[in-house]
């Protein structure tokens, strides 16, 4: 979609950040978890004070897909210790990318995921790297296609669910 900007997300984009992180994260899971799962991870993941302490995490970085004025998607990456595995220093990961269910197939996820990619070799990290619920073949399947491998596995919690999440990542040439 040609009029879909990215823009780097402040503190003051909080409340807009929580709004689009719960929407886009139900539309994703929310048919394939439990509701009582699904509550406790939306309100306990992404409650407004935990947004504003990754927003103000000088170790991460968000950014809005905006199509008009309209946040229809966003991307977190981290670098350092806020990445949520310990790759070193040599890595970014890619903690987040959602996109709202109705521009799916719109190449705003493909735009956030080249945002990402300018942003790891702006910072000459070695590789980037991602986890991916092992369920969501979806997603799988445009990492792959963007040269994602598949390197380790972790554990994902959701509520009481622990769910297995593929590790996956690219090198960056620079």
């Amino acid at each position: 979609m040609d009029n879909i900007a990215i823009r780097k997300a402040g503190l003051a984009d909080a409340s807009v950040l929580q709004q689009i992180s719960r929407q886009t994260f139900y539309e994703t899971f929310a048919a394939s978890n439990s509701e009582a799962n699904m509550t406790q991870y939306l309100d306990q993941q992404l409650a407004i004070e935990k947004l504003e302490a990754e927003l103000t995490n000088t170790s991460s970085t968000f950014y809005f897909a905006c199509l008009n004025d309209l946040v229809v998607g966003y991307l977190k990456l981290n670098t350092g210790t806020a990445q949520t595995e310990e790759q070193g220093a040599h890595a970014m990961e890619i903690e987040r990318i959602y996109v709202l269910q109705a521009l799916h197939g719109k190449k705003v996820g493909q735009l956030l995921y080249e945002k990402a990619i300018q942003v790891a070799q702006e910072k000459q990290v070695q590789f980037v790297w991602l986890g991916v619920w092992e369920n969501n073949i979806k997603a799988i399947r445009f990492y792959e296609k963007n040269g994602f491998v598949t390197f380790d596995k972790h554990i994902f919690r959701l509520g009481d669910d622990e769910q297995t999440d593929l590790l996956m990542k690219k090198s960056i040439v620079s």
